[in-house]
C-alpha cells in the first residue's frame, strides 16, 4: 500500500489530494510541522526532515510536484495525466512545475518571516516583497484562465491540482483578497471537486 507523511495543508496535501483524485488506497501519517523539529524520529524515514514523502513500493518521493505526475502516469491510465502525443504535453509538465518553483516558493517566504520565525526575527519588507512576488507571477495565470475552464487539454489534471495548491495556501496567507475574477472562479471550481474535499477530511481525520 502507498504511504503518505504529511503535515496539515502544507506541500504534502498535492500528494495527499491526488490519490484522492486517483482513487488510490494509501496509508496516512500525519506529523506535527516542522517534523524536522517536532518529530525528530521521522529523521530516520526522510532525512530531509521534510513532507511529502511517499512511498509507493521501492519508490520514495518528496517533492510534491512531482508526486501527482508520478501517481498520474504510474498508476493511470487516467484523465489526470497529459500523454506524450497530447498538444499540450508541454504545457501540462510547465503548470505542473511552475506550480512550486514560481507560485509556492515565494509563498514559503512570506509565510516564514511574517510568521513563523519569532517575533524579533520577522522581516517585513522580505514578506512583503515576496507577496507581490507571488502576486505578480499570478497575473499569467489570469491570463491563462481568460479563455478555458482548465490549464490544460480541456480538462482538469494534475496541473490543475498543483496550481490549485498554490491558491489554497494564498488563501491561507490572506493573500486571495487580490485574485482576479478568473482566479477566483477557478478556485469555486477546484474547491468544490469531490477529491480536495475528502483530502481535507482525510487529514482531518488523522
Amino acid at each position: 500500500m502507498i504511504e503518505l507523511y504529511h503535515c496539515v495543508d502544507t506541500r504534502s496535501f498535492r500528494a495527499l489530494w491526488a490519490l484522492e483524485e486517483m482513487g488510490l488506497d494509501y496509508r496516512l501519517h500525519v506529523l506535527p510541522f516542522p517534523p524536522r523539529v517536532l518529530a525528530p524520529d521521522y529523521l530516520a524515514t526522510n532525512p530531509l526532515g521534510t513532507v511529502p514523502l511517499l512511498i509507493d513500493g521501492d519508490v520514495r518521493m518528496t517533492e510534491s510536484a512531482a508526486i501527482p505526475q508520478y501517481l498520474a502516469t504510474r498508476h493511470g491510465p487516467t484523465p489526470l495525466a497529459v500523454g506524450v502525443d497530447e498538444p499540450d504535453y508541454g504545457l501540462w509538465l510547465d503548470w505542473l512545475h511552475r506550480s512550486e518553483a514560481t507560485l509556492t516558493f515565494p509563498q514559503t517566504i512570506v509565510l516564514r518571516y511574517s510568521r513563523l520565525e519569532p517575533e524579533e526575527r520577522r522581516l517585513k519588507q522580505a514578506a512583503d516583497d515576496y507577496a507581490q512576488w507571488f502576486l505578480s507571477r499570478l497575473r499569467h495565470l489570469t491570463r491563462a484562465l481568460a479563455d478555458r475552464e482548465w490549464l490544460c487539454a480541456g480538462r482538469f489534471t494534475m496541473a490543475d491540482l498543483c496550481v490549485g495548491f498554490a491558491l489554497m495556501s494564498a488563501r491561507d496567507l490572506g493573500l486571495d483578497h487580490k485574485f482576479s475574477p478568473e482566479i477566483s472562479a477557478y478556485w469555486d471550481r477546484l474547491s468544490a471537486r469531490p477529491a480536495i474535499i475528502a483530502a481535507k477530511a482525510a487529514q482531518g481525520r488523522a
